[in-house]
């Protein structure tokens, strides 16, 4: 890769039972080796442990090379890792217009969650009503039957 970054993330998963972490994880690991544009030099995963609350947790330590900070970025939201480092090259250097672009990525992305996240609320609020209001046609129901 042509000016490449070296950067590392680590990814992590919880739940139940156990065989299903662990075949989430392989299958994001895998998942992200496939990434377009992105060049895995390391990859290691932790055996899965269990928590107090009797789920199971596991991560993965992914060192990766790319050509372009934005897909740092798509990772950071495509994968949500709980850490993110830059490794290389020591000293960056990016063009103003690169540098907006990557922003109005950003921001175009979080956009589209927030306007989900409302279209989910709406429904929830709408789910919320009808059950409300069978819950009042039923109590009328029962009031008859009586």
């Amino acid at each position: 890769m042509k000016d490449k970054i070296e950067a590392r993330v680590v990814i992590e998963i919880i739940g139940a039972p156990k065989t299903h972490v662990e075949e989430v994880m392989k299958s994001v690991v895998e998942k992200f080796k496939a990434e377009d544009g992105v060049k895995v030099a390391k990859e290691k995963t932790a055996e899965p442990k269990e928590t107090e609350n009797h789920l199971w947790g596991t991560f993965s330590e992914i060192e990766f090379e790319t050509s372009h900070i934005q897909k740092i970025a798509d990772i950071c939201f495509d994968y949500m890792p709980s850490s993110v480092e830059i490794l290389g090259p020591a000293g960056l250097d990016m063009d103003t217009s690169m540098l907006a672009d990557m922003f109005n990525e950003v921001l175009a992305k979080l956009h589209g969650y927030a306007m989900n996240s409302k279209k989910l609320d709406a429904e929830n609020r709408l789910l919320n009503a009808r059950i409300d209001k069978l819950r009042q046609e039923n109590l009328e129901l029962m009031k008859k039957v009586r």
